[in-house]
């Protein structure tokens, strides 16, 4: 460095306009205290690859994986419960040769003597001790969860159960549930910082007795999401109507961009055939039974934001009974097909009053005039068989027996015909009640 202000001063004293001060005695002085020194040295760096990072750093550039090949699925099995730490176990200065070290194995000075250095006997337990600890490592597996914690595709969150939201305050959300709907990973561009991830999370609570909510929360770690989704949920509640503490009020349809749903009210017993989404929704909700068809698109938050649609807009009996001014009656087979008046309006129609183009078919009307598709049934391989009709012209005689049975216990109350009131004594013969025997057999 000398050297070259050394080469700057004379080139500056050529160049100088003033003769009388001249920089010669200075260059004189300088001269003698520099040692001769070459006009050009070239730089040494003391820093390279190896010895600028940090030994966490360059193992990382060895076992870690882009972004980039992330995204094309590389690097899979790599991570940090599968990489080995193979200093782990030893000490510095203690290897395969056994041997004291004064001041890096032990003290220099023991007491009043100096400790010198010796070989000590080899142990044959070092190695295997060292193997069995690094095959410990790299072995992380995840404890299985029982079938009834699983969600919707193995040990993944949507489907799962995380609990009653937090309390507020003195208020605690005693006999609730939430459940995760979706849980994915979104990305917004940012103008300083480029592409931001985040985790984006919906849940649905309930106390499965009428009383749900659903919300949508984001943060840098699912842990956060879930939990801002599942508060927020909780303020979020909505009242829904269960008939009989089973299923739907009606059947009805329901439509939420592209999603279309259509409902159907079924009997106790007949379980959940829907949507895993909107399975998982009922479950909260405390509806059991229920049948489901969706149309068009299928995304979750679609599908959950349309069933909830058609949850709140359902119409009690009494309403449908006073918009229509027509008495509500059930015809359902558990009950042998016995009608069963739900409800009345405060005047009823008469049938002059009511149009000939009105909707009188209850599906129809709870769907709004839709249909829902259904595929075509093609008949079975065995009508084209030459016995299938045999069988048919043998059956003939028995032809809607059964139906025909209900029909006239729903109408009259008993298995009769014409002939009845002309002929008392032709009814089909029932077996008296045990009680009722037995006092006819002691009279």
């Amino acid at each position: 460095m000398a050297s070259q202000l050394l080469n700057v001063t004379r080139t500056l004293s050529k160049l100088s306009l003033n003769t009388k001060c001249r920089l010669g005695n200075t260059l004189i002085k300088l001269e003698q205290e520099l040692a001769p020194q070459p006009l050009f040295s070239n730089p040494s760096r003391n820093t390279n690859f190896f010895n600028k990072l940090p030994a966490h750093d360059l193992w990382k550039g060895i076992t870690s994986v882009s972004n980039a090949g992330k995204k094309r699925g590389r690097g899979k099995t790599v991570s940090k419960k599968n990489i080995k730490d193979l200093n782990r176990g030893q000490i510095i200065g203690v290897g395969k040769a056994n041997i004291v070290w004064p001041g890096l194995t032990a003290p220099i000075i023991r007491g009043k003597e100096i400790v010198e250095q010796q070989q000590l006997p080899e142990d044959p337990e070092r190695q295997k001790k060292l193997d069995a600890l690094r095959d410990q490592m790299g072995t992380h597996r995840y404890a299985k969860l029982s079938p009834i914690e699983r969600g919707w595709s193995g040990a993944k969150m949507p489907g799962r159960s995380i609990g009653p939201p937090d309390p507020i305050g003195e208020e605690i959300f005693t006999g609730f549930d939430s459940k995760v709907i979706e849980l994915k990973t979104v990305f917004n561009m940012k103008g300083n910082f480029g592409r931001k991830r985040r985790v984006s999370a919906t849940v649905v609570t309930g106390n499965q007795n009428g009383v749900a909510g659903f919300a949508n929360g984001k943060g840098q770690e699912p842990k956060t999401a879930l939990r801002k989704a599942k508060n927020r949920s909780g303020q979020k509640l909505m009242h829904i109507k269960i008939f009989r503490n089973h299923t739907v009020y009606h059947n009805f349809f329901t439509q939420f961009g592209a999603t279309k749903i259509f409902v159907q009210q079924k009997p106790e017993g007949y379980g959940l055939v829907c949507h895993r989404a909107i399975k998982t929704i009922c479950e909260v909700v405390g509806i059991k039974d229920l049948h489901a068809k969706v149309e068009g698109s299928t995304s979750v938050t679609h599908v959950m934001k349309a069933f909830f649609l058609g949850l709140i807009r359902q119409k009690s009996h009494e309403e449908i009974a006073e918009s229509k001014g027509l008495h509500l009656v059930e015809f359902c087979k558990e009950n042998g097909y016995f009608p069963t008046v739900l409800a009345s309006p405060a005047k009823c129609r008469s049938p002059d009053e009511i149009k000939n183009d009105e909707i009188l078919d209850f599906t129809q009307y709870c769907y709004d005039g839709r249909v829902v598709l259904k595929k075509k049934k093609h008949p079975p391989f065995y009508t084209k068989h030459k016995s299938y009709e045999i069988y048919l012209k043998k059956q003939e005689k028995l032809r809607n027996k059964e139906e025909v049975k209900m029909n006239l216990i729903a109408q009259y109350g008993e298995i009769r015909s014409f002939l009845t009131e002309k002929y008392p004594e032709c009814r089909p013969y029932k077996e008296p009640k045990k009680e009722q025997a037995e006092e006819d057999s002691n009279t």
